[in-house]
């Protein structure tokens, strides 16, 4: 082997070994912090939920008559109908280490279990919507999504959606208000969907 390539092998796997030991060093680093900061967690006292920006169904404005008889829309409205019981919030985007932070290692299980409240009311909310559009209820899907949109849903079909009835209606400017909430999203998909709905039709069912 001629020195010059030697020594080229030589540096690259020293540069692969010293790039393999800092990865391993960052990795453990995180992960020490990771722990500590959950350790704290685990030690934060019982706090008040009374500030907590609960969701309430509007139900009653809802086109709850319409198509009872489909079983996607029958199963929409009982789930929707027992959700009217349950607290419900939206947490994504936010750990569990962090509401441990936040609101007390004690209130976890009651804040897992608001924040999948949430998350079947999002996805509830879309399916029921979609149903409803297919079969011609434009002005009805309209209404389920703005009120899906104002709880900061990251359902990302429910804002391309709203942004093709927006389009169908003549009233595009409307859909500058769909990427602001975007921009605000506590979620992994927020630029995702601000990018789709700067698109011509991010709608395609």
């Amino acid at each position: 082997m001629k020195p010059l390539v030697l020594a080229s092998l030589i540096l690259f796997c020293g540069l692969i070994a010293y790039e393999n030991k800092k990865h391993k060093k960052m990795h453990n680093n995180q992960e020490k912090s990771f722990w500590a900061k959950e350790r704290e967690a685990n030690n934060v006292r019982r706090k008040s939920l009374d500030d907590l920006e609960y969701i309430s169904i509007p139900l009653d404005t809802f086109p709850t008559n319409l198509m009872p008889e489909d079983e996607t829309v029958a199963d929409c409205l009982q789930i929707l109908q027992e959700l009217c019981s349950q607290k419900i919030v939206n947490f994504t985007g936010i750990s569990n280490t962090d509401l441990k932070l936040m609101y007390g290692a004690p209130n976890i299980n009651l804040l897992t279990e608001y924040d999948q409240n949430y998350t079947l009311l999002a996805r509830t909310l879309q399916k029921w919507a979609v149903v409803l559009y297919e079969n011609g209820y434009v002005d009805e899907t309209q209404t389920i999504l703005e009120f899906a949109i104002s709880t900061k849903t990251d359902v990302s079909k429910s804002y391309y959606l709203l942004a093709d009835i927006y389009k169908q209606k003549e009233q595009p400017e409307k859909i500058q208000h769909l990427i602001d909430v975007a921009g605000t999203l506590n979620s992994a998909l927020k630029n995702s969907i601000v990018r789709t709905l700067q698109e011509s039709n991010p709608y395609n069912g």
